[in-house]
């Protein structure tokens, strides 16, 4: 019985097959209270437009599954600039509410810094909500905190919130 709760992570390389459980993935993760970009309640119609454009030469797009089922995702955005070659920028790290505190943001963190180096990056780049679970997480796989933003983030209430920067050097 066990096995079949392996994780297992796929790149997705095209939203056609995977739009419907990307959004509601997206949906949940928003409505039980995560700072993804999005209010909650999230529309669903918002979670299919934002996921029907994430797909770009730049970024690369990451699915956990278990059984078959996408629980958690995670992207890596290359930086294309001239003089930003050697770094990226790690983004919508998530994992449906009924599936955290499983190890899947763990795995997925260590596929994108996996891909990043075979990518050649050097330097990975991310930012969370202060207070979030989240920071816990990539305190504990070496990331490095680089700073704080007062009032980054809007809350649904209209609070504004706090994003804490990381770096970590491959």
């Amino acid at each position: 019985m066990e096995m079949e709760n392996v994780i297992k992570i796929e790149q997705v390389e095209k939203m056609d097959a995977h739009l419907e459980e990307f959004s509601e993935l997206l949906k949940q993760v928003v409505d039980s209270g995560a700072s993804m970009g999005f209010l909650r309640p999230l529309d669903l119609s918002v979670s299919k437009s934002f996921w029907e454009n994430v797909l770009a030469p730049n970024v690369i797009l990451f699915a956990a599954k278990i059984n078959h089922r996408i629980v958690g995702t995670a992207q890596l955005h290359l930086c294309a600039k001239e003089n930003g070659k050697h770094r990226a920028e790690v983004a919508k790290v998530m994992t449906h509410p009924s599936y955290q505190k499983k190890g899947i943001g763990r795995a997925l963190m260590q596929v994108v810094e996996q891909r990043a180096k075979q990518e050649g990056r050097s330097l990975l780049i991310l930012d969370t909500r202060e207070g979030d679970p989240s920071n816990h997480l990539y305190t504990s796989l070496g990331f490095i905190r680089a700073g704080r933003i007062p009032g980054y983030v809007k809350s649904e209430k209209g609070e504004l919130e706090a994003t804490i920067l990381y770096y970590k050097e491959l």
